[in-house]
């Protein structure tokens, strides 16, 4: 069947067949692979919500996160984010101003540090996906003196508010046992009457505070960590259930301050508020109280250099394959690595959502014959659970099959930011969403044979599904789950699905209005714009109102494939990508709808991606990867992958193509056997006629 299809096709039919390529090479190209994809530079880069000099904010990056919070001799509330998540945004003001209220007012450090690690840069994919973090912002606690490898404590208060969260951080340090407590960390628990007796009678010639306060209070637990840095000074807490002893104090409410003098004389500290703030400055200004000489420790990095975004000037009336693509790579290649494997309900949804983008998406011949592939491989596996890393495998095209790209660099055209944290990826999930509506309502002979068709609601319940099972920010796919629960169930056709998504999407912009994570330069108004679609607009009774079936015409023809441009598209070249020829190359080499021919930089190989070529070992290719994976520090977790890899041999065969490799098989091994037994019956025939019994 597989022979007789590419038969029927014609010559070069067979794109996904991958160039003929010696398997001794292999090693040597695929580490060059990974040097080019690890040096190549990417655009929009250095986005971060958080600046080294500028935030009290600890910076952390997949270089230094277990360094820093493993065995530290101080405690970590680590918050993950991506710096394109709108709650993520809107939240760093707080998780600023809580940095800088336990590091450069309080001083806790020593005991405590406040940081963060952004998960939307590449390098921290595998981290990110290390600490098993699915959406952002997450927080997570990290107890000090910790040996072993651990992923933290979630952070599970009832808000996130400066004073929630401090407080919270207060308990996780009292959680630590003694032998595991920071050792600039003094003891949180409430003393005893009789403990403050004694002090009194100790004459130790420093100052002893001790803050009275409720049983649900905090200002006596801050009022201590903020001193930690003081020296001749120590600061204490009690509970205020012994009312007799706190009456011949002349205690009369709590909060309270009570001090005890180095030559042991005492009193009650008369603040003009009972607020931890007037408590911990009158402790601090005592005579002879002044700061440890000993610096904090450093910060675990250094700032790098932020990389310039060079600003591109874009049509907003025209859709962008770049937009399209560096979205793809982002959720293929970042998004998804938050997960170490996928299996049932996930892999399900990934399955269908890879279908739906595989048979509609409208870009570039190479992108689509990458998501065809994806999809016929998740098709065709015979498994319910498969590691990430083989699906970035096949993404990366690491079996170098040819005619497939994606681009592995970002570059956001119409949505590029006026900041590089604003827009970008968010921006292009909504394109890639608005352009699957489109094309499922324009080609809905597309999605023939995916047990999609005739289901308006195919694409927006697979986007449902994608956003609640893989999407990063939280948050976001909560209200978008809000809206779908609402509403979704009543589209009844295609077109009523491109317009659901659309009012869902003003919906949101209407809500985010005057949110930290509006880009001043594109603010969120009702879109189209006027000027955009003046059709679209109309005024009844003096208000402006939609006309739908004018912005039903709009949005068939912004998404329309007619409408993508390859402007600012990233070059499909590189080792095993394809690229735009040089000068003199178009008469010899064939063109695409563009202008541009697709060029195999491999010098072996300069064929365009309709000419087939000879098979690769693949056997061998795999095998040898494998081998180096379970070699690698991952080696345990390579180990439980492989199985589920050793299924990527199926990639550009077909399950009848594997089927008649098996009938071949067994019918060698049948054939060897008669041989055998041929021969042998053969052999004792002769025996019997060449022997001579003796007379």
């Amino acid at each position: 069947m597989a022979a007789a299809r590419a038969v029927a096709r014609g010559p070069g039919a067979d794109a996904r067949r991958p160039p003929s390529l010696p398997a001794a090479r292999l090693p040597r190209l695929l580490l060059l692979l990974s040097v080019a994809a690890a040096v190549w530079p990417r655009e929009g880069g250095g986005a971060r919500l958080y600046r080294e000099g500028e935030d009290a904010v600890w910076l952390l990056d997949s270089g230094s996160v277990r360094s820093a919070t493993g065995n530290s001799s101080a405690a970590w509330l680590v918050q993950f984010h991506s710096s394109w998540c709108g709650h993520c945004i809107g939240y760093a003001p707080t998780w600023r101003a809580l940095a800088a209220d336990v590091r450069d007012l309080a001083d806790w450090a020593a005991a405590i540090r406040v940081a963060a690690l952004d998960c939307a840069e590449e390098k921290n994919q595998d981290v990110c996906r290390t600490y098993d973090i699915h959406f952002y912002p997450t927080f997570r606690y990290f107890k000090a003196f910790t040996k072993e490898f651990t992923t933290g404590e979630n952070f599970k208060g009832p808000d996130r508010e400066l004073r929630t969260v401090r407080q919270t951080m207060i308990d996780f340090l009292q959680n630590h046992t003694e032998g595991t407590r920071p050792p600039a960390c003094p003891p949180l628990d409430p003393i005893q009457s009789s403990d403050i007796l004694s002090f009194m009678d100790s004459h130790s010639g420093q100052y002893h505070a001790i803050v009275f306060e409720s049983n649900g209070s905090y200002v006596g637990r801050e009022v201590i960590l903020d001193l930690i840095p003081y020296d001749n000074i120590m600061v204490s807490r009690a509970l205020d259930t012994d009312k007799a002893f706190l009456g011949t104090l002349g205690i009369s409410s709590v909060p309270s301050c009570y001090l005890i003098y180095p030559n042991g004389s005492h009193g009650l500290v008369n603040v003009a508020k009972p607020l931890r703030l007037f408590f911990s400055s009158y402790l601090k200004s005592l005579p002879d109280v002044r700061k440890k000489s000993h610096p904090l420790p450093e910060k675990s990095n250094k700032e790098e250099n932020p990389e310039v975004v060079v600003w591109k000037e874009f049509d907003r009336a025209k859709l962008y394959t770049a937009d399209l693509e560096s979205g793809l790579h982002y959720l293929l290649r970042v998004e998804l690595a938050a997960h170490r494997s996928l299996a049932g309900a996930q892999l399900k949804t990934f399955r269908d959502f890879v279908t739906v983008i595989a048979k509609l998406f409208p870009g570039r011949p190479p992108v689509k014959k990458l998501l065809e592939t994806l999809q016929e491989w998740l098709a065709n596996l015979p498994l319910d659970k498969i590691p990430y890393n083989a699906i970035l495998d096949l993404v990366n095209n690491k079996m170098q099959i040819s005619g497939i790209f994606l681009t592995s660099r970002v570059r956001w055209v119409g949505c590029q930011g006026s900041r590089p944290a604003l827009r970008g990826y968010p921006c292009s999930l909504w394109k890639v969403f608005h352009t699957l509506t489109v094309q499922a309502a324009t080609r809905p002979e597309a999605l023939v044979g995916t047990g999609f068709e005739g289901d308006p609601q195919a694409v927006l319940q697979t986007m449902r599904r994608y956003i609640r099972t893989f999407f990063g920010c939280k948050e976001c796919g909560e209200h978008f789950e809000e809206m779908a629960k609402e509403s979704m169930d009543s589209v009844k056709t295609p077109d009523q699905a491109v317009l659901w998504l659309w009012r869902k999407h003003n919906m949101v912009n209407s809500r985010l209005a005057g949110h930290l994570s509006e880009d001043p330069k594109f603010p969120k108004v009702p879109w189209p714009t006027p000027d955009l679609c003046p059709a679209c607009h109309e005024e009844i009774k003096g208000l402006d109102s939609w006309n739908e079936g004018q912005v039903l015409v709009f949005l068939k023809q912004h998404y329309s494939r007619d409408n993508l441009v390859d402007t600012y598209s990233v070059d499909q070249g590189g080792p095993g990508e394809w690229e735009a020829p040089g000068k003199g190359q178009e008469e010899s080499e064939g063109l695409n709808p563009s202008g541009k021919s697709w060029r195999r930089h491999d010098t072996e190989s300069r064929r365009p991606p309709h000419i087939p070529g000879p098979r690769t070992d693949l056997s061998k290719t795999l095998h040898h990867r494998l081998d180096l994976r379970l070699q690698s520090p991952e080696g345990p977790q390579a180990r439980k992958e492989a199985k589920a890899v050793v299924p990527f041999l199926g990639v550009g065969f077909s399950s009848l193509d594997m089927s008649l490799c098996v009938v071949l098989y067994v019918a060698s091994s049948l054939f060897l056997m008669i041989m055998y037994f041929f021969f042998r019956v053969r052999s004792k025939r002769w025996k019997v006629r060449l022997y001579h019994p003796a007379v």
